[in-house]
């Protein structure tokens, strides 16, 4: 009887493991803060390693269902990225445009508030979709996306 409980037990957590191994590893993370406020989210698009095609780079930035968050034009917003996007180079895009040079090993950069409601940096309205781009200047590995909105308070 125990040895039959013992067999049980074990390919119990056999098939745990195997359930587990199954799952999609998490994304690294990308973050953007205004202030005392944040918003961190996995990548929209990718984060695997592998390079996306322009068509789905471009669906990607369709995309709707993305975390938002208010910025003072005022505030400083601080872009912040994990180590892994860090080391494969990374850029801001505001509205699918670049607005930074790569980076590279470099986990953090800041940005002016006003910028992203700035007409000169492509900005329409009162609303902007910003993005960080994994990937050199041709290609793209991951794309983690953001709606900035600008706070009228």
């Amino acid at each position: 009887m125990r040895r039959r409980r013992a067999v049980a037990a074990a390919g119990a957590v056999s098939a745990g493991l195997l359930v587990l191994s199954a799952c999609d590893k998490p994304t690294a993370m990308a973050t953007v803060t205004v202030g005392s406020d944040s918003v961190s989210s996995e990548a929209t698009c990718g984060g695997e390693g592998k390079a996306l095609t322009t068509e789905v780079l471009n669906k990607c930035l369709q995309d709707k269902d993305i975390d938002e968050i208010e910025v003072d034009p005022l505030e400083t917003v601080r872009f912040g990225v994990d180590p892994e996007i860090a080391d494969n180079s990374w850029t801001i895009l505001l509205n699918g445009q670049p607005l930074v040079d790569p980076m590279r090993n470099n986990t953090y950069q800041s940005i002016p508030g006003s910028v992203f409601f700035n007409a000169q940096y492509g900005a329409q309205g009162d609303s902007t979709l910003v993005s960080i781009k994994e990937g050199g200047e041709n290609e793209a590995t991951g794309l983690w996306s953001f709606r900035l909105k600008k706070d009228e308070g």
